[in-house]
């Protein structure tokens, strides 16, 4: 077994009805994640794209206090000493640590399950603090259910770093002046699971103990549905939050050519003709 190959120790995932649980595991620093948790993150998410057996993923993290608090400073790694020698690190790490900002990665290029080519509906379940460099996730999600003990913020203000990756990825999910609100205060101000919801941010809240139900509700629908026809409607969708409306229409033709499976389109139609729709629930 390779170091790709072995199992994550910062994560835990577990597979089942096509949905991919995966679990930040860092609970005693509030699933804050380090060097190894980032590029355990990027070979999952490279893994569950190749895995046909998963058609959608809930993250969320370990225990009930957090879901993720961003970068772990209290155990900052040493790369972040400018005298330390990269050529001792991975190649993750070194990508990370590289001189110039030019060839830098950011952690986001492991983080995002997007930015990592998983073109899967991605379901994130919010169980408590989500702050910081949780938004590289958030922001990559598809749909983001909270637990009504969940709060958002970003501290990096607070600290004298500037916030960048983190409200750029959040000016997709929020109106610009709850973004400039959120990341101004910094830890002054924390944004309740019920403010999400009104603003769009978060598109259900519930109990803490009813999270994981409401979240495998979602993903076990999604992970029921063709496959092929999910991930071209996926692709739509962030196109058209990316291009101007013109241009995508323009690959729309093309989208719905390479998402139509004509034996999952014959099933759809037959089971619309004998009455096999299936029942909805109202939110």
């Amino acid at each position: 077994m390779t170091s790709e190959d072995a199992e994550p120790t910062t994560v835990r995932v577990a597979i089942d009805g096509g949905v991919a649980w995966v679990e930040l595991n860092r609970p005693e620093v509030l699933n804050s994640f380090n060097e190894t948790m980032l590029r355990e993150l990027g070979a999952l998410w490279a893994r569950l794209r190749l895995d046909d057996e998963v058609r959608a993923v809930v993250v969320t993290g370990a225990g009930e206090k957090a879901f993720c608090t961003g970068y772990d400073r209290s155990g900052l790694d040493p790369a972040d000493d400018p005298t330390d020698d990269p050529a001792a690190d991975d190649e993750s790490a070194r990508l990370l640590k590289a001189s110039s900002p030019f060839l830098r990665a950011d952690v986001g290029d492991f983080l995002g399950p997007k930015s990592c080519g998983l073109w899967k509906p991605v379901i994130a379940a919010v169980n408590g603090i989500a702050c910081g460099g949780a938004f590289y996730l958030l922001g990559e999600a598809d749909i983001i259910i909270a637990a009504d003990t969940a709060t958002f913020f970003d501290p990096h203000t607070t600290f004298g770093m500037p916030a960048v990756f983190e409200p750029l990825h959040l000016l997709r999910r929020m109106p610009l002046g709850e973004v400039l609100r959120l990341t101004l205060l910094g830890s002054a101000e924390r944004m309740s699971a019920r403010r999400a919801l009104e603003i769009g941010l978060v598109s259900e809240v519930v109990p803490g103990d009813q999270l994981r139900a409401a979240a495998a509700a979602v993903a076990g629908t999604i992970a029921a549905l063709p496959p092929l026809a999910v991930q071209a409607t996926l692709r739509a969708i962030w196109i058209g939050s990316e291009m101007a409306p013109g241009q995508a229409l323009g690959v729309a033709h093309a989208l719905v050519a390479a998402g139509t499976d004509p034996a999952a389109l014959a099933a759809g139609q037959e089971a619309f003709r004998v009455g096999g729709r299936p029942k909805w629930r109202l939110r």
